[in-house]
């Protein structure tokens, strides 16, 4: 197991995290302590799932828990964009954060779900060793 913070998934969505925050310093009043602090609620609610999936034996469905949590992130984002609060580049940027931590998160869950059926699987030496003990 690997600590959390060192994970690229959990450094990526913790940049996204100070990206949003030294972001936020643009955002008009009204929508920074509406959107602005849900928007920062939600990254800080990835960062522990993936904390969490990090800790757990079964993480697929912490994984897949997390990748949920993205869309609700990406709403919010979008919706900061639309109501003029962030400029297209500052948008852009965000969303390349967002594609970096959807790709990680991914991959992971594939490795995730592919790794207990490689536990499961019976060595290549078991069957020789009872076909032995037959004769």
């Amino acid at each position: 197991m690997a600590i959390y913070d060192n994970l690229p998934v959990f450094k990526a969505t913790y940049d996204l995290l100070l990206q949003v925050v030294k972001l936020s310093v643009h955002i008009r009043r009204d929508a920074r302590y509406t959107m602005g602090e849900s928007l920062k609620k939600e990254i800080i609610g990835l960062c522990i799932s993936i904390y969490r999936a990090n800790l757990t034996a079964e993480k697929a469905p912490l994984i897949e828990q997390a990748r949920e949590q993205l869309v609700p992130i990406k709403l919010l984002i979008r919706l900061l964009h639309d109501t003029q609060q962030l400029s297209t580049k500052q948008y852009a940027m965000l969303c390349e954060h967002l594609d970096a931590i959807t790709k990680q998160l991914s991959a992971w869950q594939k490795y995730a779900q592919k790794e207990p059926k490689a536990k499961n699987k019976p060595l290549a030496a078991e069957p020789e060793a009872a076909a032995d003990e037959e004769k």
